[in-house]
């Protein structure tokens, strides 16, 4: 029984059970044509089967229309139906909260395919990390998580996860993210910071307490005490003008309208987005490992890129990451010095060169893998510099990623591989790649400022 919403011509089948339909019939047609949910009740006023609507007149009264009565199960559910109560909502967001937790709490005999609390969708919340990430989910945590659901439908409630992110501004990846490590505070958040629907904990910016204090209030809502959370708010934000922290102030004040004009977000599963593009740095290791057969997790990882200072001067940059996360302490710049012109190979064959020399002459340890930003030139260029140099075991396990597909060289192989473009292994060497890149022209433009103004 879908709970689409629709302007089904209604009538009257006539059968044996005239007198109970016909004043459920009669309670239908009286409904407000408002967002609520609705619950039908059989002739001992036990509840049989609990819906939501965005228009409550005209959902009831599909269950009374002709091609209905076609289907087996609503023909049975409208036999035994003798009274219609419902609960008017502010909105569609709003009625399929209610709902969940209606038939959670009455577990309707006719909502009984929600039992299967593995199949359906559920809203879950994780109770143990510094900062909780909100998850849709079909298979439950048993421990650890507030679970609300479940719900009839997975599309509307991954259109309501992103309507309340835009308003709560929690994340939703699976980042183990530990704010007593400032590594974090270098790690690049991913595109739903950029557009303010996440306040970006995987870079710290914001404490523990003041997301905790933002999911307080999340669940409040889902619990269904929107004016209480709306009432904090504006407590907040009186309190932020008077110390006249007016940006504060205004934040809250657009928080407060969106709460209150929720009802105004149209159909919940036009709502739901794509994943937004993150890196979960355990899994993208644990990726390479895998793709890559190495003996063991890589835990270093150094990317490097060559950039050209208006074709004339050749810089380089070397980024470190470590655990997947990015070391700034770690990063490099190098002014190319025994190669003239633009030669992206022989600048890379003299910074790879220079890194892994003086880290023999330091008795330092190898990095994990080395990322060359490039095609097949820079990886061979690369290997060339280790060869000329002798470095000896263990080496650093040496690829290059090329923009334009994506494809990632690997040494002995003459074709490159083509990993999984939703893969996380791909991402984290991605924004190796990136990182190195930024670097990269940031010194390049710092050099350009440098000879335009004599600095």
């Amino acid at each position: 029984m879908a709970d689409t919403d629709d302007n089904t011509q209604t009538e009257l089948p006539a059968d044996g059970h005239v007198h109970g339909r016909l004043s459920a019939y009669a309670e239908a047609r009286e409904l407000p044509t408002e967002p609520g949910v609705y619950l039908m009740k059989d002739s001992q006023g036990r509840v049989i089967y609990v819906g939501k609507a965005v228009n409550l007149r005209s959902r009831v009264l599909s269950y009374f229309s002709s091609q209905a009565a076609v289907e087996r199960r609503t023909a049975e559910l409208v036999k035994e139906i003798d009274h219609i109560d419902h609960i008017p909502t502010d909105s569609e967001v709003d009625a399929l909260l209610l709902e969940a937790r209606l038939i959670k709490d009455i577990q309707p005999k006719f909502n009984t395919d929600l039992k299967d609390d593995k199949t359906f969708p559920y809203l879950q919340i994780t109770t143990n990390e510094d900062f909780p990430r909100i998850e849709f989910t079909r298979k439950p945590e048993t421990k650890g998580v507030k679970l609300y659901g479940p719900f009839t439908s997975a599309g509307q409630l991954r259109g309501t996860i992103t309507v309340l992110q835009k308003i709560f501004r929690f994340r939703t990846c699976t980042l183990d993210i530990d704010e007593q490590d400032e590594r974090w505070r270098w790690f690049r958040p991913c595109l739903l910071a950029s557009i303010n629907q996440c306040t970006a904990p995987c870079n710290l910016r914001i404490s523990q307490e003041d997301y905790k204090r933002d999911i307080a209030r999340l669940r409040m809502f889902l619990d269904g005490k929107k004016a209480k959370v709306i009432k904090e708010l504006q407590a907040e934000m009186a309190a932020a003008s008077k110390e006249l922290k007016f940006e504060k102030a205004a934040r809250l004040r657009d928080d407060i309208k969106a709460l209150e004009t929720i009802h105004l977000r149209g159909d919940l599963e036009q709502h739901a987005q794509p994943e937004a593009f993150y890196v979960d740095p355990k899994k993208g290791l644990k990726g390479l490992q895998k793709i890559f057969q190495l003996p063991e997790m890589p835990r270093v990882i150094e990317g490097m890129d060559i950039a050209h200072l208006q074709g004339g001067e050749t810089v380089a940059s070397l980024v470190q990451f470590i655990d997947g996360l990015p070391f700034k302490h770690g990063y490099k710049r190098f002014k190319i010095k025994t190669v003239d012109g633009v030669d992206d190979f022989g600048s890379m064959r003299e910074v790879v060169s220079r890194r892994l020399r003086r880290l023999q002459q330091e008795h330092g340890k190898f990095p994990d893998i080395l990322l060359i930003d490039g095609g097949k030139g820079q990886l061979n260029a690369a290997l060339g510099a280790m060869e000329t140099i002798g470095v000896t075991p263990p080496p650093p396990f040496v690829i290059s990623l090329a923009k334009r597909e994506e494809e990632v060289y690997v040494p002995g192989e003459s074709e490159p591989r083509k990993l999984s473009r939703h893969s996380f292994a791909l991402r984290l060497l991605q924004y190796v790649r990136d990182e190195s890149h930024r670097f990269a022209q940031h010194y390049h433009h710092i050099l350009r400022r440098k000879s335009t103004f004599g600095e």
